[in-house]
């Protein structure tokens, strides 16, 4: 997606497209490692040099806020955002720490107990140890 397809697409959703609203956007849907606040922070202030911690921040919770992107929370202490909005699971290897996507379609999931619940978010996590790690120990 480029810089006026983001633009337009926050112009969409009742959202100023600032510069640094744009880079945050343009910067979650090139990386697919789930980034954290601090990752992207980091990389975003040596372009953006008067970037604040505050600005990604309130932009991430706008944008969560709008559907435009999904918080993920597979460790207690620690959000990541992910640009990819549609239905998918996510696994977090033990082992390196890295996660990855997966297909799941959540509609054929039977769930019991939950009648008269409003539910409002759907998120299918797994963790263990990724193909790359387990075939990296078996082989040392």
């Amino acid at each position: 997606m480029d810089r006026n397809s983001i633009s337009n697409q926050l112009i969409k959703n009742n959202i100023k497209p600032s510069y640094a609203r744009i880079k945050i956007m343009e910067y979650l849907i090139q990386q697919k490692n789930h980034p954290n606040v601090d990752e992207i922070y980091t990389e975003l202030v040596k372009d953006i040099p008067t970037l604040s911690k505050t600005t990604v921040y309130n932009t991430l919770n706008l944008f969560n806020e709008a559907g435009l992107i999904k918080v993920i929370t597979i460790e207690e202490n620690e959000a990541r955002f992910d640009a990819d909005t549609s239905e998918h699971g996510h696994f977090k290897c033990e082992n390196c720490n890295k996660i990855y996507d997966f297909f799941v379609k959540l509609e054929g999931i039977e769930i019991s107990g939950l009648e008269n619940f409003k539910i409002r978010q759907k998120d299918i996590f797994f963790k263990g140890i990724c193909a790359k790690c387990i075939n990296y120990i078996n082989n040392n």
